[in-house]
């Protein structure tokens, strides 16, 4: 009876280290590869439900998404590579409000964003607006992709360090891309989940311009933005 017991506690432990192990390897290796499949730049993986994910989700939002709570207030400071390999603190650009678009080089979606972004990079950056990409990559796909589709706005690169920044904005199952706004206080303003169109950009952006001249409250920012983005969703084509 002993020995088997024993033999039951050894097969346990075995299972739980190897179980300990892959979720470690998972960790470690999702921003370089869709299910376990590494894609070359520039070419996009087969594309997951959750990359078609269509919704939005604010602090004053009243979405129950699993995949995205407890939201910080403000942006935390962090500091990933830029495209060099060079150490850039997000502080860089105190003072902006910021769209941080989080992406990587093999998702679909991420791709279909990009002209959007880069429009949204010119259209307003006089405005005191910074897009900045974080892509959840290997540094040398990301350049080479970069060059590539002729990406215009600021890159950071990250790979378990941008997996640890995701998880501090409250993101435990992320699907990529997803977008974070802040206003110019660092205020955490909207998170939305999915590919951006240009109407959603649009009315973030315009609620996000009224709390920097101080026309609007963030939580009167937040409903308009919540009404806002789910009036579009009810209308769009399906």
């Amino acid at each position: 009876m002993k020995r088997v017991t024993l033999r039951l506690v050894g097969s346990l432990l075995i299972a739980a280290s190897l179980w300990a192990g892959l979720r470690s390897y998972s960790l470690h290796h999702a921003a370089t590869r869709p299910d376990s499949v590494h894609v070359p730049a520039g070419e996009a993986s087969p594309p997951r439900p959750s990359d078609f994910k269509f919704g939005e989700l604010s602090l004053a939002g009243d979405l129950n998404d699993p995949g995205a709570r407890n939201i910080p207030e403000k942006l935390p400071i962090f500091t990933l590579s830029d495209r060099a390999g060079k150490p850039t603190s997000i502080t860089l650009w105190a003072g902006k409000s910021l769209v941080l678009n989080f992406w990587a080089t093999w998702c679909a979606p991420c791709r279909e964003e990009i002209p959007l972004l880069s429009a949204l990079h010119h259209e307003w950056a006089d405005k005191g607006v910074e897009v900045i990409g974080i892509a959840v990559d290997d540094r040398a796909q990301v350049g080479a992709f970069a060059d590539q589709y002729k990406i215009p706005y600021p890159l950071l690169i990250g790979e378990q360090d941008a997996l640890d920044l995701i998880a501090e904005l409250g993101v435990q199952n992320p699907g990529f891309p997803f977008t974070v706004f802040t206003d110019r206080r660092g205020d955490v303003v909207t998170l939305f989940l999915g590919a951006l169109h240009r109407p959603e950009a649009t009315l973030i952006l315009s609620m996000v311009e009224k709390l920097d001249h101080g026309a609007i409250t963030l939580k009167a920012a937040q409903s308009a933005i919540n009404g806002g983005l789910r009036a579009l969703a009810a209308n769009r084509p399906k």
